[in-house]
């Protein structure tokens, strides 16, 4: 049992996920079990568990996830703006004319969304509510419907700034400028991709995505472009005030975050839209979402914490370290794992568990870990595609007409996760889709920085 403690931590972490206990809940009590028993077996003294207040106060006292919250009211507020509505009315009427116009807009539209909001359920519900009655009262097949809205949701996970990414660079301890650099091919490749399948089943199957009748299509020439260009410039001055701030070095992530916030207010104000009521349901959404973020960190360094002191971390290198075919047997392993728990789990709970473990054995094999955390972020796309416990196809149930089933939602969003692991497999193959944007700098040896860092002190405190 002394020699195992650490597999037999991690078999109940699973079993406790699988029964549907909540994760924050769970991880919190098999640590703290474990802790006891491992003290009573002399794996550890009581001393190492006093190490957890000083974890907890880190966790707390982190400026960079005060960026979470943020970027969360951003995201509701703008939800409600009605800027999503312009976009996707002109980007509809500009694509109109050509089968699948309306897909190829929700897609665009998205991706311009996603890129101010950062969240997934502000952009599926927009895109939903908005997109969904127009597609299916043009002929749009309900499957290819549903999954468009629900997959272009899902990019909003890879587009910077999105929250997925703020939390892996915390957790890989990457700069978060970085990672969204890193992000930017990947996200315009996916969104490519997707517009791409649309192309492909226009030609296949046009019936399943009409162009829009010559009578919808009420708006052209300098009235169709004055109409876009009321929807994109906003949309693309609030993403420079949020990521070109990051980029240019001007802002931290939560300043940005914060700059974004007020932004998103003050675009609500222009278009009429900022009352007491919206401000009181941003700050509820906000409020719940990170609460709920916070009792999963403090759960996960609970269940970290105890799991280093059984040797946790050298029996996951042991397991994933000498897999046949170095960085790419890891790679092959870890992508089907991460892909099998999205199953059971959210990005959050993945990001706080399971990264943690794969993030020492890819940095020891060699693997950048900007480009490893971009790869996650693209594989945690399906964990919101998932049939049946993606939360995307959540977000879309709960605003789709009744006489849609949900069977056609699930259906629908097949294709959508076969694209999804296309992309997986492009940032594999072509890791320069990450790394091009971004400049990873030389290795440090922390071992010979250490030392010279000695040498110094002793150099220094030496008599002259």
């Amino acid at each position: 049992m002394i020699h195992n403690m650490a597999p037999v931590m991690f078999a109940g972490l699973m079993v406790f996920l699988l029964i549907g206990f909540p994760v924050a809940f769970s991880l919190a009590a098999l640590g703290l079990f474990f802790g006891l028993f491992s003290i009573q077996l002399g794996l550890f003294g009581p001393d190492y568990m006093s190490n957890l207040p000083l974890r907890v106060f880190g966790i707390v006292s982190n400026d960079l996830l005060l960026a979470i919250p943020f970027f969360t009211f951003m995201g509701t507020i703008l939800e409600r703006t009605g800027l999503a509505e312009d976009l996707l009315e002109s980007t509809g009427q500009l694509f109109g004319g050509v089968p699948g116009g309306l897909a190829y807009a929700v897609i665009v539209v998205g991706a311009i969304f996603g890129a101010i909001s950062g969240t997934i359920a502000a952009s599926v519900i927009a895109m939903g509510m908005i997109a969904l009655p127009a597609m299916m009262r043009y002929g749009y097949q309900v499957r290819t419907a549903t999954g468009v809205i629900a997959a272009t949701g899902t990019i909003t996970q890879l587009v910077p700034p999105s929250l997925t990414l703020l939390v892996l660079a915390d957790q890989l301890g990457r700069p978060v400028g970085d990672m969204y650099a890193g992000a930017i091919g990947p996200s315009l490749v996916q969104t490519l991709v997707f517009m791409l399948y649309i192309l492909v089943l226009s030609l296949l199957r046009p019936q399943w995505v009409p162009p829009l009748p010559p009578e919808a299509r009420t708006l052209a020439g300098w009235g169709l472009w004055c109409r876009v260009l009321w929807g994109v410039v906003p949309a693309l001055g609030l993403i420079f005030l949020v990521l070109g701030t990051i980029f240019l070095g001007l802002a931290t992530p939560t300043e940005a975050g914060a700059m974004g916030a007020v932004g998103a207010m003050v675009l609500a104000a222009v278009r009429g839209r900022l009352t007491r009521k919206l401000i009181w349901q941003g700050m509820d959404t906000t409020m719940r979402l990170t609460s709920m973020v916070i009792f999963i960190l403090i759960g996960a360094t609970v269940f970290s914490l105890v799991f280093q002191g059984v040797d946790g971390p050298h029996w996951v290198e042991s397991l994933l370290g000498e897999l046949p075919g170095g960085q790419v047997g890891f790679l092959v392993v870890a992508s089907l794992f991460v892909f099998v728990l999205a199953f059971f789990l959210d990005f959050f709970e993945i990001a706080f568990i399971v990264v943690p473990l794969l993030a020492p054995v890819a940095q020891k094999l060699g693997i950048d870990l900007i480009w490893f955390g971009v790869l996650l972020c693209v594989l945690l796309q399906t964990s919101f595609m998932h049939p049946p416990f993606g939360f995307a196809l959540f977000y879309l149930r709960a605003i789709t007409p009744g006489k849609v089933r949900t069977s056609e939602i699930y259906w629908g969003a097949l294709p959508w996760v076969g694209l999804q692991l296309v992309m997986v497999a492009l940032v594999i193959a072509v890791p320069q889709l990450v790394t091009m944007f971004f400049s990873a700098g030389p290795a440090v040896d922390m071992d010979k920085a250490g030392a010279e860092v000695l040498r110094q002190i002793e150099r220094a405190l030496q008599p002259k």
